[in-house]
């Protein structure tokens, strides 16, 4: 298909000629089939729901074709509207737009659904497992349609994948305003996403699935080394030379993990299920050997760890059988983790011992209660060989996958005698005192132009801006600011880009501004080609409010109310963002959690210029501000040392409290 045409099909939206009928292919990509949770009146209503989209002279044919897609698949996914043209993030100036920042949401929107990003790309899930941009492809046709007309004076306005409509408002305002999955608290539970999401009223869009801010496994790989590095640190490691990190997961985010031990210099060993998926990271070059034999796989661990190598190592199976095979060989284990899916445990987010893939995602729908059974027993097993490895010095800590929350509902021996978790979330202990409580978290920007040129002078901008803070920094952040400068440095010697041309750098509040600020005068001054899309993951110091995760170094009780997150999508909607999301659930699950993100398009302008200042201090500081108040001690030193650069910013300090004050309660 060429440009025009490409063009003429977005501007048509859903197609005036019936498409031809999908031809589905039962193929790994593919999400596994959910479960069948609606009643014979519920199916006759999502399938209701499902026909508003199209033609009444299309309805007979289409309501038998969506009524066999649920009772096959569990939800109407509607096959035969996904367009023939291949998806991925053009050049901006490739989209049909009357206004640059709606053809730059759409640059964003098809980066989430390309084929090389997206875990299951035919039912619109980038990552997770459920981790949803639309619900179905009439959505998506219709949105992007929306955008193409847009108009600066006019916002879009997304519910839960669906487009509402465009509606006058500002130039100031958003262009977008996108929630997801926002319920009445009590129909909240897991069975009721299931139920809601068959309707077709609601979906799951993880964090930036949903927002359409993912930027492949590249998002997480920062993150994820910051943390292993921080972990060896945390037990007396100054370097992981020939240490072994241990984990599972190489889909959408847990691609991360290979990609990030190497860069911290340690051997990475990561189970995976999915044979389809080890093969995709393996092609991309985020993983360097892959095992499916145990024996041989021990064999080469003994020679990694003499040799002090550093190296990335796939494990075709079940990281229960991997960590009982490390016990059985003696082979020492200095850092262990997870990030199977176990937000969304029982439709395919976590796979038990003793079944094939293929035996696993059939026990889903045809006996879902046997196959929670089998879960629950293997997650038994899984934290009864990571506490032997630790009771032999193994460092463990849950990556906010609610590892601990399913392994302890599970009935696991995950507890200790206070009934609190035996092992920290890597917020408790390394991402929420160190980075979060400074401000610190995953900036990330996209090159609009789509060329290596504008991403390497981003680069070195960003370099140049980071080693300027560095000279001038207190002692108390330079340990971050040192780590950030050798990532940016060495990103693209480690090859991290899969799909759109992005970045992602961990900066506090001060290094945000700055580098955006940077960005916007090269493009001003045409160093930089075309506009550059601003944004973050919602697992950021404001962004997120989840107990388990997020927000688990928050002790005060204020770690199970969300009103950091829900301040921080409409601080940002107003301060200067193009678009704005709000969703429940993400990471640890549905019901656990409410997160929001933003984008902001910049394109040299000096309105641009007041934009960042003003939406960047406030995405960052609002977080801080919360922190502070929660009394952890980094956010004191930060929110005051913010109030002292910015005589606006005036927030309330926790006056602490004597613990003798309180020993007669």
């Amino acid at each position: 298909m060429n440009l025009l045409d490409f063009k003429q099909s977005i501007l048509q939206g859903i197609p005036s000629t019936m498409p031809e009928k999908y031809n589905y292919k039962n193929i790994d990509t593919h999400a596994p089939k959910r479960i069948d949770c609606l009643s014979k009146p519920e199916k006759k209503l999502a399938v209701e729901n499902a026909l508003r989209y199209f033609p009444k002279k299309w309805h007979q044919e289409l309501s038998e074709e969506f009524l066999q897609e649920l009772n096959s698949f569990g939800r109407i996914y509607m096959y035969r509207f996904k367009p023939k043209y291949k998806i991925y993030a053009r050049s901006i100036n490739d989209y049909p737009h009357k206004c640059k920042q709606a053809a730059a949401i759409m640059l964003m929107i098809q980066n989430n659904l390309d084929d090389n990003i997206a875990q299951h790309p035919e039912e619109l899930i980038t990552y997770g497992g459920n981790g949803a941009v639309f619900q179905n492809w009439a959505q998506y046709l219709l949105t992007m349609k929306y955008l193409s007309t847009m108009k600066e004076d006019q916002t879009l306005s997304i519910y839960s994948g669906h487009p509402m409509g465009l509606f006058p408002s500002s130039k100031d305002s958003p262009r977008v305003v996108i929630t997801n999955g926002t319920m009445i608290p009590n129909y909240s539970k897991p069975n009721d996403l299931e139920k809601f999401n068959s309707l077709g009223v609601t979906q799951y869009g993880q964090m930036t699935a949903g927002s359409y801010m993912y930027i492949g496994p590249q998002g997480i790989v920062h993150g994820t080394m910051i943390t292993i590095l921080n972990a060896g640190r945390k037990i007396g490691f100054k370097n992981l030379n020939g240490k072994l990190f241990v984990t599972s997961g190489l889909g959408g985010m847990s691609g991360a993990q290979a990609k990030a031990a190497v860069i911290a210099g340690c051997i990475g060993v990561v189970a995976e299920i999915d044979k389809q998926v080890i093969e995709k990271r393996y092609s991309q070059g985020w993983i360097d050997e892959k095992f499916d034999n145990l024996s041989e796989l021990s064999t080469r661990l003994k020679t990694a760890k003499k040799n002090n190598e550093f190296i990335s190592i796939a494990y075709h199976g079940n990281i229960v059988d991997l960590w009982e095979q490390l016990l059985k060989d003696k082979i020492k284990v200095e850092l262990g983790s997870d990030q199977t899916s176990l937000h969304n445990p029982y439709s395919g987010g976590y796979y038990p011992t003793g079944l094939t893939f293929n035996q696993s995602k059939t026990l889903i729908s045809s006996e879902p209660e046997l196959f929670k059974q089998k879960v629950q027993e293997t997650l038994r097993k899984h934290v009864s060989l990571i506490n032997q490895h630790t009771e032999k010095g193994m460092y463990f800590f849950d990556y906010g996958n609610a590892f601990l929350l399913e392994a302890s509902r599970a009935n696991a021996d995950i507890l200790d005698s206070n009934q609190k978790f035996k092992y920290p979330s890597y917020v408790q202990d390394i991402m929420g005192p160190l980075c979060f409580d400074y401000g610190f978290g995953p900036f990330r920007w996209i090159c609009a132009s789509g060329t290596n040129t504008d991403l390497d002078k981003s680069d070195k901008i960003a370099a140049e801006v980071i080693e300027k803070y560095l000279q001038e920094a207190d002692e108390e952040i330079k340990p971050q600011l040192q780590d950030n400068l050798t990532w940016i440095k060495n990103a693209k010697l480690n090859k991290l880009v899969v799909g759109s041309k992005a970045r992602i750098l961990y900066s506090d509040s001060k290094g945000r501004i700055e580098i955006a600020l940077a960005f916007n005068k090269a493009i001003r001054d045409k160093i930089i080609s075309e506009p550059i899309i601003l944004g973050r993951d919602h697992h950021d110091v404001s962004g997120t409010d989840s107990p388990y995760r997020e927000t688990s170094n928050i002790y005060d009780g204020s770690q199970f109310t969300s009103d950091m997150s829900v301040q921080n999508f409409v601080g940002d909607s107003f301060r200067g963002a193009t678009w704005v999301s709000l969703h429940n659930g993400g990471g640890v699950g549905w019901g656990e959690v409410i997160n929001g993100g933003f984008g902001m398009v910049i394109d040299g302008s000096i309105e641009c210029d007041k934009k960042i200042k003003n939406m960047l201090f406030w995405d960052v500081n609002n977080g801080i501000a919360r922190r502070n108040w929660a009394r952890n001690p980094n956010s004191i030193y930060s929110i005051k040392k913010a109030m002292n650069e910015n005589s606006s910013l005036q927030v309330t300090i926790p006056v602490l409290v004597d613990k003798k004050t309180l020993e007669f309660i």
